[in-house]
Protein backbone atom coordinates (compact mmCIF):
# COMPACT_ATOMS: atom_id res chain seq x y z
CA UNK A 1 0.00 0.00 0.00
CA UNK A 2 1.09 3.53 -0.73
CA UNK A 3 0.12 6.28 1.75
CA UNK A 4 0.25 9.87 0.45
CA UNK A 5 -0.43 12.85 2.68
CA UNK A 6 -2.74 15.42 1.12
CA UNK A 7 -2.47 19.19 1.55
CA UNK A 8 -4.49 18.85 4.77
CA UNK A 9 -2.44 17.25 7.56
CA UNK A 10 -4.08 14.00 8.67
CA UNK A 11 -6.07 13.44 5.47
CA UNK A 12 -4.34 10.61 3.58
CA UNK A 13 -4.87 9.08 0.16
CA UNK A 14 -4.18 5.35 0.11
CA UNK A 15 -3.44 3.32 -3.00
CA UNK A 16 -3.59 -0.42 -2.39
CA UNK A 17 -1.35 -2.90 -4.17
CA UNK A 18 -3.50 -4.61 -6.80
CA UNK A 19 -2.62 -8.12 -7.97
CA UNK A 20 -4.27 -8.67 -11.34
CA UNK A 21 -4.37 -11.55 -13.80
CA UNK A 22 -6.77 -13.00 -16.36
CA UNK A 23 -9.15 -14.09 -13.56
CA UNK A 24 -9.55 -10.62 -12.09
CA UNK A 25 -7.74 -8.97 -9.21
CA UNK A 26 -7.08 -9.06 -5.47
CA UNK A 27 -6.23 -6.18 -3.15
CA UNK A 28 -5.93 -5.61 0.56
CA UNK A 29 -7.99 -2.56 1.54
CA UNK A 30 -7.15 -2.34 5.23
CA UNK A 31 -4.59 -3.84 7.56
CA UNK A 32 -4.12 -2.39 11.04
CA UNK A 33 -0.31 -2.71 11.16
CA UNK A 34 0.27 -1.05 7.78
CA UNK A 35 -2.11 1.76 8.65
CA UNK A 36 -0.61 2.22 12.13
CA UNK A 37 2.92 2.25 10.65
CA UNK A 38 1.74 5.09 8.40
CA UNK A 39 0.21 7.20 11.18
CA UNK A 40 -3.40 5.97 11.07
CA UNK A 41 -4.07 4.20 14.36
CA UNK A 42 -7.80 3.72 13.86
CA UNK A 43 -10.19 1.26 15.46
CA UNK A 44 -13.23 0.80 13.26
CA UNK A 45 -16.63 0.08 14.81
CA UNK A 46 -19.03 0.48 11.90
CA UNK A 47 -19.07 -0.13 8.13
CA UNK A 48 -21.41 1.83 5.85
CA UNK A 49 -22.47 1.45 2.23
CA UNK A 50 -23.92 4.26 0.09
CA UNK A 51 -25.37 4.14 -3.42
CA UNK A 52 -26.13 7.38 -5.24
CA UNK A 53 -27.01 8.58 -8.74
CA UNK A 54 -25.06 10.98 -10.94
CA UNK A 55 -25.06 14.58 -9.75
CA UNK A 56 -25.91 13.68 -6.16
CA UNK A 57 -23.88 15.58 -3.57
CA UNK A 58 -23.88 14.26 -0.01
CA UNK A 59 -22.38 16.52 2.64
CA UNK A 60 -20.64 18.25 4.10
CA UNK A 61 -21.32 16.01 7.13
CA UNK A 62 -19.70 15.45 10.53
CA UNK A 63 -20.59 14.56 14.12
CA UNK A 64 -19.76 17.24 16.68
CA UNK A 65 -19.52 14.60 19.44
CA UNK A 66 -18.49 11.01 18.81
CA UNK A 67 -16.57 12.44 15.86
CA UNK A 68 -15.97 9.82 13.21
CA UNK A 69 -12.81 9.06 11.29
CA UNK A 70 -13.72 7.55 7.93
CA UNK A 71 -11.85 5.29 5.53
CA UNK A 72 -13.65 5.60 2.18
CA UNK A 73 -13.47 3.72 -1.11
CA UNK A 74 -15.60 3.43 -4.21
CA UNK A 75 -16.54 -0.08 -5.36
CA UNK A 76 -18.57 1.06 -8.38
CA UNK A 77 -18.46 4.30 -10.33
CA UNK A 78 -16.60 7.53 -9.57
CA UNK A 79 -16.89 10.37 -7.07
CA UNK A 80 -15.15 13.57 -6.11
CA UNK A 81 -14.51 13.08 -2.40
CA UNK A 82 -13.89 16.14 -0.20
CA UNK A 83 -12.64 16.72 3.35
CA UNK A 84 -12.81 20.10 5.13
CA UNK A 85 -10.81 20.94 8.26
CA UNK A 86 -13.34 21.97 10.93
CA UNK A 87 -10.90 22.32 13.85
CA UNK A 88 -10.80 26.00 14.86
CA UNK A 89 -7.40 25.47 16.50
CA UNK A 90 -5.93 24.31 13.17
CA UNK A 91 -3.99 26.65 10.90
CA UNK A 92 -5.91 24.97 8.06
CA UNK A 93 -9.39 25.65 9.50
CA UNK A 94 -11.94 25.94 6.67
CA UNK A 95 -9.56 24.57 4.03
CA UNK A 96 -10.50 21.62 1.85
CA UNK A 97 -8.95 18.88 -0.21
CA UNK A 98 -10.65 16.82 -2.90
CA UNK A 99 -9.65 13.58 -4.60
CA UNK A 100 -11.21 11.36 -7.23
CA UNK A 101 -12.10 7.92 -5.93
CA UNK A 102 -13.25 5.34 -8.45
CA UNK A 103 -13.61 1.65 -9.08
CA UNK A 104 -10.82 1.95 -11.66
CA UNK A 105 -8.19 3.82 -9.60
CA UNK A 106 -9.07 1.88 -6.40
CA UNK A 107 -7.79 4.76 -4.22
CA UNK A 108 -9.05 5.22 -0.69
CA UNK A 109 -9.25 8.34 1.47
CA UNK A 110 -8.69 8.56 5.21
CA UNK A 111 -10.65 11.47 6.75
CA UNK A 112 -9.81 11.78 10.46
CA UNK A 113 -12.15 13.02 13.19
CA UNK A 114 -12.46 16.81 13.18
CA UNK A 115 -13.12 17.08 9.45
CA UNK A 116 -16.30 17.50 7.47
CA UNK A 117 -16.85 15.09 4.60
CA UNK A 118 -18.83 15.15 1.38
CA UNK A 119 -18.85 13.69 -2.11
CA UNK A 120 -20.26 14.35 -5.55
CA UNK A 121 -21.18 11.44 -7.84
CA UNK A 122 -19.54 11.85 -11.25
CA UNK A 123 -20.58 8.54 -12.88
CA UNK A 124 -24.09 7.30 -13.69
CA UNK A 125 -24.20 5.71 -10.24
CA UNK A 126 -21.63 5.20 -7.51
CA UNK A 127 -21.36 2.75 -4.65
CA UNK A 128 -19.20 3.77 -1.72
CA UNK A 129 -18.04 1.73 1.27
CA UNK A 130 -16.59 3.34 4.34
CA UNK A 131 -15.39 2.30 7.74
CA UNK A 132 -16.05 4.57 10.74
CA UNK A 133 -14.20 4.96 14.04
CA UNK A 134 -17.33 5.80 16.04
CA UNK A 135 -21.01 4.96 15.87
CA UNK A 136 -23.54 7.04 13.98
CA UNK A 137 -25.35 9.36 16.39
CA UNK A 138 -28.05 11.46 14.73
CA UNK A 139 -28.26 13.82 17.73
CA UNK A 140 -24.63 14.89 17.09
CA UNK A 141 -24.82 15.02 13.30
CA UNK A 142 -24.09 18.41 11.72
CA UNK A 143 -23.77 19.75 8.17
CA UNK A 144 -22.20 22.70 6.42
CA UNK A 145 -23.34 24.07 3.05
CA UNK A 146 -21.70 22.40 0.08
CA UNK A 147 -21.25 25.79 -1.66
CA UNK A 148 -20.04 27.89 1.28
CA UNK A 149 -18.07 30.76 -0.31
CA UNK A 150 -15.66 30.93 2.65
CA UNK A 151 -14.61 27.33 1.97
CA UNK A 152 -14.75 27.63 -1.83
CA UNK A 153 -14.86 23.99 -2.87
CA UNK A 154 -14.36 23.62 -6.62
CA UNK A 155 -16.89 20.83 -7.21
CA UNK A 156 -16.65 19.32 -10.73
CA UNK A 157 -20.31 19.92 -11.56
CA UNK A 158 -19.78 19.25 -15.30
CA UNK A 159 -22.10 22.04 -16.46
CA UNK A 160 -24.72 21.55 -13.76
CA UNK A 161 -25.90 24.67 -11.98
CA UNK A 162 -26.63 22.79 -8.79
CA UNK A 163 -26.19 19.18 -7.62
CA UNK A 164 -28.96 16.91 -6.37
CA UNK A 165 -29.22 17.56 -2.61
CA UNK A 166 -31.22 16.30 0.34
CA UNK A 167 -33.39 18.90 2.10
CA UNK A 168 -31.00 18.80 5.05
CA UNK A 169 -27.94 19.46 2.88
CA UNK A 170 -29.72 22.22 0.91
CA UNK A 171 -30.53 24.07 4.14
CA UNK A 172 -27.24 23.45 5.99
CA UNK A 173 -25.64 26.48 7.65
CA UNK A 174 -22.54 28.26 6.43
CA UNK A 175 -19.23 27.52 8.17
CA UNK A 176 -19.30 30.85 10.04
CA UNK A 177 -22.67 29.86 11.61
CA UNK A 178 -21.92 26.18 12.20
CA UNK A 179 -20.90 24.37 15.35
CA UNK A 180 -17.31 23.19 14.81
CA UNK A 181 -14.47 21.59 16.74
CA UNK A 182 -12.05 23.39 19.07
Amino acid sequence: MKFVNTSLPGVVQITPDVFEDERGYFMETWQSKKFRDNGIDAVFVQDNFSQSTQGTLRGLHYQIKQAQGKLLRVVKGEICDVAVDLRRSSSRFGQWVGVILSESNKHQLWVPPGFGHGFLVLSETAELEYKCTDYYSPEFERSIRWDDPDIGIDWPLNGRVKPVLSDRDASAPLLRDAETFE
